[in-house]
């Protein structure tokens, strides 16, 4: 969820595998803060290259997370064959948590010709939803790796906003630093920056959006079945192909855990207080020098 492994605390996220994979021409990068429509987009663009399908059992499979390890007895140098092993006649597309250098951004003629999009997500409204997604991994997770449930967990948001996001600086490091990573990389020509906002706000705008970005042209009959397999309504129909159901040894999430509830502006609802709210954005100040990138990460809108 943050940019080291130390820092996420989490040791099935392993961010530092990412600086050796071996890159290709026209692979894609879905580069987004937790809870922020990182799933949303994983289907998206998977849809997008595909044509708008739904013979898929686990887009993980399909769209593999690149600083994931899928069990203790996993490796990086596993990883790495996995994704070298992915058909080279398609582009790649990978998901990832991590803004550069700790994903490495490519551009240049002397690179891999690589697309990043990235998306992020007011962080009241990430951060509340961050804290029942931890709660849905699994006993059978926690055991696997031998960690404590309460290690992640809480049983209310201000306790866990105080011991697990500010304790750990987890706002800091995941979010506010996420966006002063890739905020002076936003306009450039193998970027895409997208707001979750702006996303529930025009659907279809947004999937055309992201296929001009990549280059992908569809008829009709094609369009309308990306839209139909990329709706909030879809996925929830559908949600255990996005939970991770077939590329672990055990079962990673609860039912629910990835498409809860597709909202925007519901913040305070789910646990966000006055006070939590006032500390997270002190700590955005003092983390994001630029005010205007963190009035749009807020508030979404077109780019300053």
């Amino acid at each position: 969820m943050s940019g080291t492994e130390d820092e996420a605390g989490i040791p099935w996220i392993v961010p530092a595998m990412q600086q050796d994979i071996a890159w290709r021409d026209g692979d894609i990068v879905i580069s987004v803060p937790a809870k922020s429509g990182t799933t949303w987009t994983m289907n998206i663009v998977h849809q997008l290259l595909n044509a708008g399908t739904h013979a898929f059992e686990d887009i993980y499979a399909e769209v593999p997370w690149i600083e994931f390890l899928r069990h203790p007895g996993d490796t990086p140098a596993h990883v790495h064959a996995r994704l070298s092993a992915m058909p080279a006649d398609r582009p790649r597309a990978f998901k990832t948590h991590s803004p550069p250098p700790v994903v490495p951004y490519l551009a240049g003629r002397d690179n891999a010709q690589v697309r990043y999009i990235v998306v992020l997500r007011n962080p009241e409204e990430a951060l509340v939803s961050l804290m029942p997604f931890l709660a849905q991994h699994t006993d059978a997770w926690f055991d696997l790796w031998g960690l404590p449930r309460d290690m992640l967990c809480r049983s209310d948001f201000a306790t866990f906003y105080a011991d697990i996001i500010a304790k750990g600086g987890m706002h800091a490091q995941g979010f506010f630093g996420f966006l002063n990573a890739w905020w002076p990389l936003r306009t450039a020509p193998n970027v895409l920056f997208l707001h979750f906002g702006d996303m529930k706000r025009d659907h279809a705008g947004t999937i055309h959006k992201i296929a001009d970005f990549l280059g992908i042209s569809l008829d009709d009959a094609a369009w309308s079945r990306v839209l139909e397999y990329t709706s909030f309504a879809w996925m929830k129909a559908h949600q255990s192909r996005f939970e991770l159901p077939t590329v672990c040894p055990c079962p990673v999430l609860g039912p629910g855990a990835m498409i809860r509830k597709g909202e925007t502006g519901h913040a305070r609802e789910d646990g966000m207080t006055a006070s939590i709210a006032a500390d997270l954005r002190r700590v955005g100040e003092a983390t994001c020098p630029d005010p205007a990138a963190l009035e749009w990460y807020y508030t979404g809108g077109p780019l300053p």
